[in-house]
């Protein structure tokens, strides 16, 4: 049981680590229509950039998925919970009955052991097609994120204004900048300004 709770959690921690690598390394995010960009004339540069962690904390989509995503581990984690708990009492009654001699023959004792066994090879079954489900979910629910940002940037961009639009998650890559480069909250207002959620 505890080694299913273990890679459970292990999953949750590595789906939203995978949220945040795949959209930093793999789109390189950042712009926004509504500021006021820093003048190329006055000696400014034609780039931006967004910080992607307040893009996951402000985006509407992001804030569903990863919803979406935490349910459907809990839901995981509490199905293999109670299988689990299920199967250590068969288990115990099981090895109640063995040392207490109360089979009434050695095959029918051979024949629960070999029952419980399945059970347990089943409940191993369903953790590893649970996990799966779950990190398959996880990928495309990180490329629709990462799609729909980097399409908006590249409209947002249409016009060629900026040469660059670099992403940055908590300071990581931009240390200091003037405000006029950084375009992240209106990257978020016009992405959810655009988002309609789907009906459930």
């Amino acid at each position: 049981m505890n080694k299913i709770q273990i890679c459970i959690d292990v999953i949750l921690v590595a789906a939203i680590v995978a949220l945040f690598v795949i959209i930093f390394n793999g789109k390189s995010a950042p712009k926004e229509t509504a500021v006021t960009p820093v003048a190329v004339e006055n000696g400014g540069m034609p780039v931006a950039y967004i910080n992607l962690d307040s893009i996951l904390l402000g985006y509407t989509f992001a804030l569903e998925a990863q919803d979406k995503l935490m349910t459907r581990q809990e839901n995981a984690r509490l199905e293999l919970n109670q299988k689990a708990r299920t199967l250590q009492n068969e288990m115990a009654d099981f090895q109640r009955k063995l040392e207490n001699n109360a089979f009434l023959s050695r095959e029918r004792a051979e024949s629960e052991q070999q029952r419980i066994m399945k059970k347990q090879q089943d409940l191993e079954n369903r953790e590893a097609q649970l996990t799966q489900e779950i990190l398959q979910e996880n990928q495309e629910l990180q490329a629709q994120l990462a799609d729909t940002i980097l399409s908006y940037l590249r409209q947002l961009n249409a016009d060629g204004r900026y040469q660059m639009i670099f992403s940055n998650n908590a300071k990581d890559n931009i240390l200091v900048s003037v405000d006029g480069y950084d375009i992240t909250a209106e990257v978020v207002e016009a992405l959810n300004n655009r988002y309609t959620p789907k009906k459930k």
